[in-house]
């Protein structure tokens, strides 16, 4: 728990908003945009009204899509 205090406000002051990629492990890999992050839980919506919600402290790696049209 003590790496999610960490992680969250990180995600929330740098991501939100964005378009990212979030590793969790293996061949977990999300790509959406960034539309939240509390209760140690992040918010990507996927395609338009879709959504996945990703446990902070299942991710490993979090970057902006480069190939992201905005």
């Amino acid at each position: 728990m003590g790496d999610m205090l960490k992680l969250q406000p990180f995600i929330a002051g740098h991501f939100i908003g964005k378009d990212v990629i979030v590793y969790c492990g293996g061949i977990l890999k999300f790509r959406g945009n960034a539309k939240a992050c509390s209760d140690g839980v992040l918010t990507l919506e996927i395609t338009e009204d879709r959504y996945s919600h990703i446990s902070v402290d299942s991710i490993i790696t979090i970057q902006c899509d480069e190939n992201s049209p905005n």
